[in-house]
């Protein structure tokens, strides 16, 4: 195979293999790391023996994400606050134009889930990422994994019950969620109590990523009435250099990109449900927003 075709097969599969990295890992360096490695691996492959290109890239991402992902959770371990997936951009609705499918993508890819998946074994992550957001057989999954058909079903049916029984609830249509952030960040920005509380459902969260660099709650703040006191402080101690704020589709939603001076200063996104807010995510950490410069 000459060095052109060779590039271009991995190119024609990066978004697959990012999709499947990033999904696994939750953060975009990460995952971009493990699509290196799978090139060089792919480059330096026998490709004679390779019948299938996605098949194969697929797996060897898969394996690699896997081993990644028992390093990082090490590191999770120690992590200095709540810990939230790295933002991604997306635009799904130029990808795919039949509602239900958006609706899929969307899923799989947000922040909720994501959250959720953390909590797996690497191989359960790694069977639920394959098989409901790429739709990936059974018996394929089974040898990107070197397990039985068996062992991978009951994999799966594990991580799907895990994942059902933990991801919050929320709505998907686009523009109510567009209205309601709209809304709600114009009354956190004016420090309206009352305001906030009436599109705060009575049980809401608000979820802060800092890692520690930067200022955001150390611990998950629950409860309607937390939540917009909390965001009231904010207003009134002022939100220091932030100059623009600009909506953009994170992790298949809508969400807020706040910038100091033109640098990313923070990533704010909410779970609505009924019409109301179920959870607020803040994330502040700087390493995890570089991919927004």
């Amino acid at each position: 195979m000459a060095a052109d075709t060779v590039t271009e097969v991995f190119e024609e599969h990066r978004s697959v293999l990012m999709g499947v990295a990033y999904r696994m890992l939750g953060r975009v360096v990460d995952a971009e790391d493990v699509v290196q490695d799978a090139w060089l691996r792919w480059s330096g492959a026998d490709r004679s023996e390779v019948r299938d290109p996605r098949g194969y890239l697929v797996r060897v991402t898969t394996r690699l994400a896997i081993d990644r992902l028992r390093q990082v959770q090490t590191r999770r371990e120690s992590y200095v606050g709540p810990w939230l997936p790295e933002p991604l951009v997306t635009d799904f609705g130029s990808v795919a134009q039949d509602g239900a499918q958006r609706a899929v993508l969307a899923d799989s890819v947000s922040l909720a889930v994501l959250v959720v998946l953390e909590s797996l074994s690497p191989l359960e992550r790694a069977v639920f990422v394959l098989r409901e957001a790429f739709g990936y057989p059974y018996g394929e999954i089974a040898v990107t994994l070197d397990r039985t058909e068996a062992a991978v079903r009951q994999l799966a049916n594990r991580a799907r019950k895990h994942v059902e029984e933990r991801r919050p609830r929320y709505d998907v249509d686009p523009d109510e969620r567009r209205d309601l952030t709209e809304r709600f960040l114009a009354a956190a920005a004016e420090g309206d109590l009352e305001r906030l509380l009436s599109m705060l459902a009575p049980d809401a969260r608000l979820v802060g990523d800092s890692g520690g660099k930067s200022r955001a709650p150390l611990r998950v703040i629950e409860s309607a009435d937390k939540v917009a006191r909390f965001l009231c402080g904010v207003a009134h101690k002022g939100t220091g250099g932030v100059t623009t704020f600009e909506f953009l589709e994170v992790n298949g939603g809508v969400a807020v990109l706040a910038r100091d001076d033109g640098a990313p200063d923070a990533v704010f996104q909410l779970d609505v449900a009924d019409g109301r807010v179920q959870r607020v995510y803040l994330i502040r950490n700087p390493d995890k927003l570089i991919s927004l410069r």
